[in-house]
């Protein structure tokens, strides 16, 4: 799941080797095929949250603003913008040479018309709290929109990436039902053509996109729920990207073939992976259940064994290279001892001795539940099996396909615990994910954590621009999440996606490698498809 478009910071990458005789101009035409390993669950964005159709979704909408290459904002569908001197009221100047995909014209009351939407209590979304923090907003003219705040509100601006959505399709109708869940039209770069259940979806190139016609023609994403087949096709030449596993990354691309047709990038990225508690759960309301589980997992044999190195121990919800990371916070080392204590002072013994604790007549034992075509975090509840029946634990490990994990166990909250992860960015607001409020169906968090004073810090730290002041803020909210252990944080890993050398155009940077993706081209030599 994702909650913000994945962005990564680059640490290495293989270089591009441009063919003898290549042209230095760009040039249109070719298709580059990726794989998801789940179908998208909606391809409206005030509807979705989920990493397959944010792919598909990042192509075809734009919003407001958006982060360039060294992750700074910049504008989108907006030109620029003004910000008042008590830093309460936003006025966008709206670009003038946008359509929709269907040639309607695009203008502020469909910046206003979106606004609305994620207000609307009947629309079932993820993500309206960021516009509930807004006071008024106006679209003065077809090209200017003002929005202004209760209180200073310090992701105001960065919270105006969100996809804007189509008023003159999408008014007066139940969102839940429209076609465009299934055929979205948007103003971005990329068309979308036809979407083959459960086999592809089909993007073309928007001949009139604002910042100019993407040069790859076409994007097909096609649906393989297994790193390894993906691999396969990879290889085969029936996929032009994936992000590897690290087996593939460090042992099976070293071939003089995949090295002369594939380029390889590593850095770390903006994404955790962890192993969450449904709270609601009476075993899980214990904190030194949790902890003593905390203890029982050895972090560094998951890196070192499921990433093989290509990773780093995760201690919280934020990137150890940024700049609201706490490196002070509480930590769980491998500690088999540390955690038999802490289960028996919660009260659990092996009264029958199987192996297996338990507490009046109940034993100690639960299901991890993740999806299907991560073999990562299977590999993961693996091991996790097997270390936490070593203090008397037995766990169950239940593999779902993406779609149905997310509708028949996530969003219902019907699961023990969950091997997932989160993807982010620059902007440390986390209200969404731990804030008491966002424990509804659908909404992010789904483990039903709750904690006033996390509630307060979150709400400080949307409020406060200065960042000192939000790095006190925001080092005592990882303080009580490592504390409490809601979640047991297991590491962030490096990305590492191969992509075919014949895209040129690829200029790695803190953003990643996507960044500017509509650049990337093909030289007509070496172009594969017709259309």
């Amino acid at each position: 799941m994702i909650l913000l478009v994945l962005l990564m910071a680059c640490d290495r990458q293989q270089g591009q080797v441009p063919a003898e005789g290549e042209a230095a101009k760009p040039v249109h035409g070719d298709t580059f095929i990726e794989a998801s390993i789940g179908e998208p669950n909606n391809l409206l964005p005030v509807l979705s949250s989920d990493s397959a159709s944010s792919d598909i979704n990042g192509l075809v909408y734009n919003g407001l603003v958006r982060y360039d290459k060294n992750l700074q904002l910049e504008g989108e569908l907006a030109e620029s913008w003004d910000i008042s001197e008590d830093q309460l009221t936003i006025t966008f100047h709206l670009r003038k040479d946008v359509t929709w995909h269907d040639g309607a014209p695009f203008t502020s009351e469909d910046v206003l018309f979106t606004y609305q939407m994620y207000i609307d209590p009947k629309v079932p979304t993820s993500y309206a709290e960021d516009f509930l923090q807004v006071a008024k907003a106006d679209a003065l003219d077809p090209y200017t929109f003002r929005v202004t705040y209760k209180e200073p509100f310090a992701p105001a601006l960065e919270s105006w990436g969100t996809a804007v959505q189509p008023k003159h399709l999408l008014e007066g109708q139940d969102i839940t039902k429209s076609p465009l869940t299934r055929s979205p039209v948007g103003t971005g770069p990329y068309k979308f053509i036809k979407w083959d259940a459960g086999e592809k979806i089909e993007l073309q190139a928007n001949p009139d996109y604002f910042e100019g016609q993407p040069n790859i023609h076409r994007v097909v994403y096609r649906v393989i729920p297994d790193t390894s087949t993906q691999f396969l096709e990879l290889q085969s030449g029936g996929l032009d990207m994936m992000g590897l596993t690290p087996i593939q990354f460090k042992t099976q691309t070293d071939t003089p073939a995949f090295i002369r047709n594939f380029n390889k990038y590593s850095y770390l990225s903006f994404s955790y992976t962890y192993l969450g508690y449904n709270l609601s759960k009476p075993l899980f309301q214990d904190q030194r259940v949790r902890q003593a589980i905390s203890y029982a997992i050895n972090k560094q044999e998951i890196i070192d064994g499921v990433l093989l190195g290509l990773g780093e121990i995760a201690t919280g919800p934020y990137k150890p290279d940024t700049w609201v990371y706490n490196k002070n916070v509480k930590r769980y080392p491998y500690d088999p001892d540390r955690s038999r204590t802490l289960l028996a002072e919660a009260g659990w013994v092996d009264s029958d001795d199987d192996g297996i604790l338990d507490k009046d007549g109940q034993k100690l034992a639960f299901t991890i539940v993740t999806n299907q075509g991560n073999d990562l975090r299977s590999k993961t509840a693996e091991i996790i099996q097997r270390r936490l029946k070593e203090v008397g634990i037995a766990i169950e490990i239940r593999i779902v396909e993406w779609a149905t994990f997310l509708k028949e166990f996530i969003f219902p909250g019907n699961f023990d615990a969950t091997i997932l992860g989160w993807s982010g960015g620059p902007e440390p607001d986390q209200y969404n994910i731990w804030h008491s409020s966002k424990t509804a169906p659908r909404e992010l968090n789904f483990i039903k954590y709750k904690n006033a004073e996390v509630d307060k810090l979150l709400e400080q730290g949307r409020r406060t621009f200065d960042q000192a002041e939000r790095k006190k803020i925001y080092d005592r909210f990882q303080e009580i999440l490592a504390e409490e252990q809601p979640y047991t944080f297991l590491y962030v890993a490096e990305a590492l996606p191969a992509v075919a050398k014949r895209f040129r155009g690829i200029e790695p940077s803190p953003a990643g490698i996507t960044y500017n993706f509509i650049k990337w081209w093909v030289p007509e030599s070496e172009q594969k498809y017709t259309r």
